[in-house]
C-alpha cells in the first residue's frame, strides 16, 4: 500500500515525462505489477489525450509569439526545487488527494474535472492578456512591497518572533481593531514543512493600525500585509477570479503582489516566487480541505 500511495503521487510527473533514472524505472516496474495503478495511470492518460486533441482553443498571433520568444531570452534562470521538496510536495499532492482518488468514480470525475478548468483557464488567461493591459497596482499593493523591501533591509523588525500561529493571533489581539487569526501549519506533522512563519508587528496604513507577518519559503521571504475593508478594498492591477473571490495581481519593483478581500479584511501577499508569485498561496491553504478550486482565471470584463 504503501508503494501504491508513492506511485499515485507520481502520476502527474510520469505523464508529464518528468520522471528519470531510478525513478521512471521504479514507477513502470510498480504499474506492471499492479493493475490498480495501472489502471489509474491510463484513466489519466485518456483524460489528458481528450484535452490535447481539443487544442488549439487559441492561435497565438505572431507578434505574441516573438514577444514571448524575447521575454523568455531575457529572463533570469528560473529557480530549481531541490529533489527532496519535489518528494514532499508529491507526498503531500497524494495525502491530500488520496480519499478522493480511492472513494469513488464520481470523487475521481471531479478530479479530472478540477484538471480540465485549470488547464483551460490558464489558456485563456494568456490568450486574453494581449487585448487587456491591466490598470497599474493600487496605493495599497504599494505599500505593502515597500514593506517588505523595508523588512528585508532591516529597517522593519519584528515586535514579535515566533513560529506559532496560534501566539502571533493571540498577540494581535487588542493591538489592531479587526480580528486577525492566522492558520494553523495543516501538512503532516512527519514531514519537513513546506514553509515557516517568522513572526509579525504593527504597521501603520491610511492612519489606521495594519498587521504584517512575515514567513519563509524556499529559503525566500513572503510579507502578509491585512487591513480592515473599512480602511481600504483591493483594486488595480490584473484581476483574476478564484473560488468566488476577485485577486487583484501586480508587479511592483520585480515583486509579485496579490491583494484581495475576505469576511471584512483586506490581504496583500508580497513574495519573489515563480509565475504569479501564488506559490506563496500555501501560507493560508497548505494541504487544506478547503483548497482553492479555480472556477476561472478570465480577468474582469472579457
Amino acid at each position: 500500500m504503501k508503494q501504491c500511495e508513492g506511485a499515485r503521487a507520481q502520476v502527474a510527473f510520469y505523464l508529464d515525462n518528468e520522471l528519470k533514472g531510478d525513478e521512471l524505472r521504479a514507477f513502470e516496474s510498480h504499474l506492471a505489477a499492479c493493475p490498480d495503478c495501472r489502471r489509474l495511470c491510463d484513466d489519466e492518460r485518456s483524460f489528458l489525450a481528450l484535452v490535447r486533441a481539443a487544442r488549439p482553443l487559441y492561435v497565438a498571433p505572431p507578434e505574441l509569439r516573438d514577444q514571448v520568444e524575447r521575454t523568455l531570452s531575457n529572463a533570469p534562470a528560473t529557480y530549481a526545487a531541490s529533489p527532496q521538496l519535489r518528494r514532499r510536495v508529491q507526498q503531500s499532492i497524494w495525502q491530500a488527494s488520496a480519499t478522493a482518488l480511492d472513494s469513488s468514480n464520481a470523487r475521481r470525475a471531479s478530479m479530472l474535472a478540477f484538471i480540465a478548468i485549470f488547464i483551460l483557464a490558464v489558456v485563456w488567461l494568456i490568450a486574453s492578456r494581449r487585448d487587456a493591459p491591466a490598470s497599474g497596482p493600487s496605493e495599497f499593493a504599494v505599500r505593502a512591497v515597500e514593506m517588505h523591501q523595508r523588512y528585508l533591509r532591516g529597517q522593519l523588525p519584528l515586535e514579535i518572533s515566533s513560529v506559532s500561529p496560534e501566539q502571533i493571533t493571540r498577540w494581535f489581539t487588542g493591538k489592531v481593531s479587526f480580528n486577525l487569526e492566522l492558520p494553523p501549519y495543516q501538512g503532516p506533522p512527519d514531514q519537513e514543512k513546506l514553509y515557516s512563519l517568522e513572526g509579525a508587528r504593527l504597521v501603520g496604513f491610511n492612519n489606521d493600525d495594519a498587521a504584517y507577518v512575515a514567513y519563509q519559503m524556499q529559503q525566500r521571504p513572503i510579507s502578509l500585509v491585512v487591513t480592515s475593508n473599512s480602511v481600504v478594498l483591493p483594486s488595480g492591477g490584473e484581476e483574476i477570479v478564484s473560488q468566488g473571490m476577485t485577486i487583484h495581481y501586480a508587479l511592483v519593483d520585480g515583486y509579485k503582489v496579490m491583494t484581495w478581500s475576505h469576511k471584512g479584511l483586506t490581504y496583500a501577499l508580497v513574495s519573489d516566487l515563480e509565475e504569479f508569485g501564488q506559490d506563496s498561496c500555501i501560507v493560508c491553504h497548505a494541504a487544506t480541505k478547503d483548497r482553492i478550486f479555480i472556477e476561472s482565471l478570465k480577468p474582469k470584463g472579457k
